[in-house]
C-alpha cells in the first residue's frame, strides 16, 4: 500500500511545480512579445540587427546555444542563472520575431496568437489528464519535426509555396503533439521530485513548453496572418 503521506507530499511539490511552469512560461512569452515590439517599433534597433548578416546569425546561434546550456546542464545551474538563461533565451527570440510586425497585420498577429492559445492550452490540458502514456507518440513527434526542418531547408532552395503550405500544416500538427507530451513528461517528472528540484523543473518545463507554443504560434501565422 502507498504511503498516503507521500502521496500528498508528492502530489503538492506537482502542483507546485505545474503552477511554476505556467508562471515563468507566461512571463517569458510577456517578455519576448516586449521585446519584439520595441526591437519593432525602434528603426534604429531594427536596422542595426537586420541589415547586419553577422549579428543576425549570431543572435539566432545565441538561442539555440542557450537551450541546449539551459538543457544540459540545469541539475548545475543555480536557480537564479537557470531563471536568467530563460529569459535571456526569450529577450532574443522577441528581437528575432520583430520582423513578423512588418511582415502580418497587428490585428491579424493578435489573432492568431489567441487561436495559438486556445490550441496550446487544450493540448497541454490533454496531455496533464490522459492517462496513456504519449512516449511513443512524442518519438513519431520528434521524428517529424527533423523531417520538417529537412523539408524546410530543401524548400529556401526549391521556393515551393505548395511545400510551405504542407511543412506549416505539418508544423502545427506536430508541435500540438509535442506540447501534449511535454507537459506529460513534466507532471511525471514532478510527482516524483524532490523539493529541491522544484526550481529546476519549472525552469526547464517553462522552456520546452515555451518552444512549443511559439512554434504553434509561428506556423498558424502562415495561415491566419494578414501579410502588411
Amino acid at each position: 500500500m502507498r504511503n498516503p503521506t507521500l502521496t500528498h507530499s508528492n502530489t503538492d511539490i506537482l502542483s507546485m511545480v505545474m503552477r511554476q511552469v505556467y508562471v515563468r512560461m507566461f512571463i517569458a512569452l510577456l517578455v519576448t512579445a516586449f521585446t519584439a515590439l520595441f526591437t519593432a517599433s525602434n528603426p534604429a534597433i531594427f536596422t542595426t540587427i537586420f541589415d547586419n548578416r553577422i549579428l543576425l546569425v549570431s543572435i539566432f546561434i545565441a538561442e539555440v546555444a542557450l537551450v541546449v546550456a539551459l538543457s544540459a546542464a540545469i541539475d548545475r545551474l543555480s536557480n537564479t542563472m537557470a531563471n536568467l538563461m530563460l529569459l535571456l533565451y526569450a529577450i532574443l527570440n522577441g528581437i528575432t520575431l520583430s520582423c513578423i510586425f512588418f511582415i502580418y497585420t497587428l490585428g491579424s498577429i493578435a489573432y492568431t496568437f489567441f487561436i495559438a492559445a486556445g490550441v496550446y492550452l487544450a493540448m497541454s490540458i490533454y496531455g496533464f489528464v490522459t492517462k496513456s502514456n504519449l512516449n511513443t507518440f512524442g518519438t513519431y513527434c520528434i521524428m517529424g519535426l527533423l523531417g520538417i526542418i529537412i523539408a524546410s531547408l530543401v524548400n529556401i532552395f526549391i521556393g515551393s509555396d505548395t511545400m510551405q503550405w504542407i511543412i506549416s500544416f505539418l508544423g502545427v500538427a506536430i508541435f500540438m503533439g509535442l506540447t501534449a507530451w511535454d507537459t506529460q513528461k513534466i507532471k511525471q517528472a514532478a510527482y516524483y521530485a524532490d523539493p529541491s528540484q522544484v526550481t529546476r523543473l519549472a525552469v526547464i518545463g517553462a522552456l520546452s513548453l515555451y518552444l512549443d507554443f511559439i512554434n504553434i504560434f509561428i506556423y498558424l501565422l502562415r495561415f491566419f496572418g494578414k501579410r502588411n
